[in-house]
């Protein structure tokens, strides 16, 4: 019952998978029912959109319609590598974007792209998409104006690592954003994407989570200067981030915040980016932050990671998928 998630990373060692939709075109074959969503990938660092149109398109005929695109900002440290103008990426992001929607649904002919950033002669993109007019978009978002870009297309959002304080602003922002354009924003158009430990005892489950939130704990690990390169974020925010020697902290629910990178599974779990314990324990942590956000439709369940077993692996997927999901239809 579980669908499946890949995403990508470049020039780091937080993700062994530096291009998503290859792994995703084997799946497309190897699975049968299961939705395959690609999250996502970084457009604004990616030279030729017009491939990544080709990419998805292709995906999506293997897999006879089950794909599911996503189209992120990327990582701030993976914009010195490929030699990314900080201060323009969302404008080059939002052009990929156009680019590539556009020869997913160009049917009637070659056309060709003058942009800013962007320059393709006769773009015809072969086969078409199975699904129609495409396959649909996802992005990952922090904040609530980035929301409120996805809002306004209609698009599903996911947030990672924004907890209780923070997700539910931003899921307001897309509400009104879409509402504001005629669009009904449904449950399903939201997605959170949270650590997940399950097991037998409510210690069994955070033992789970604790190894895999050694993901967590050693993403941050980068030289600041590459965690916010200027022009990335508001210089106001990239000032703070800086001064404070700690780049990334998370808040707690309760007030306070810690560190990332020495975090506990209690204090992750208290900020909600965490859900740990036995089946009972880790469904109403999920409910409670449902409820919360004020309902989602997606959770991306990152059941994996840090230094879990593959047999802990196997353990926490299987009993998620036994006790917990067949819980959630009532959510």
């Amino acid at each position: 019952g579980l669908n499946i998630m890949v995403n990508e990373h470049h020039t780091t060692a937080t993700c062994t998978t530096s291009v998503c939709t290859i792994p995703m075109a084997i799946l497309a074959r190897e699975t049968k029912t299961a939705r395959l969503l690609c999250l996502g990938l970084p457009i604004a660092n990616r030279m030729d959109a017009g491939r990544v149109a080709e990419e998805y398109a292709m995906i999506d005929v293997i897999s006879r319609g089950r794909l599911e695109m996503g189209f992120v900002k990327g990582a701030p440290f993976e914009v010195s590598p490929a030699n990314s103008n900080p201060a323009t990426l969302m404008e080059r992001f939002w052009e990929a974007h156009d680019l590539i929607l556009k020869a997913l649904t160009t049917h009637d002919g070659p056309f060709n792209w003058e942009g800013e950033h962007f320059q393709f002669r006769q773009v015809n993109v072969w086969p078409r998409p199975y699904q129609q007019p495409h396959p649909p978009v996802w992005m990952t978002v922090a904040s609530p104006g980035s929301a409120a870009e996805a809002g306004a297309r209609g698009h599903v959002i996911a947030s990672l690592n924004t907890g209780y304080l923070r997700t539910p602003d931003i899921f307001k922002s897309y509400r009104e954003a879409a509402a504001g354009v005629g669009k009904e924003a449904t449950k399903d158009r939201f997605a959170y994407l949270a650590i997940i430990g399950v097991g037998e005892t409510d210690e069994e489950g955070k033992r789970r989570a604790h190894q895999i939130l050694d993901y967590s704990r050693t993403t941050p690990r980068a030289a600041a200067q590459f965690w916010f390169p200027p022009g990335y974020t508001a210089n106001e925010v990239t000032a703070e981030k800086l001064h404070n020697r700690s780049p990334l902290m998370i808040p707690l629910r309760d007030g306070g915040e810690f560190v990332m990178q020495t975090g506990s599974v209690d204090e992750f779990v208290n900020a909600g980016v965490a859900f740990a314990g036995n089946p009972d324990t880790v469904f109403e942590q999920v409910r409670e932050f449902n409820d919360h956000v004020g309902g989602l439709g997606h959770l991306l369940m990152m059941g994996q990671g840090g230094h879990i077993s593959h047999e802990d692996t196997v353990g926490n997927l299987t009993l998620f998928s036994q006790e917990v999901l067949p819980r959630l239809a009532e959510l």
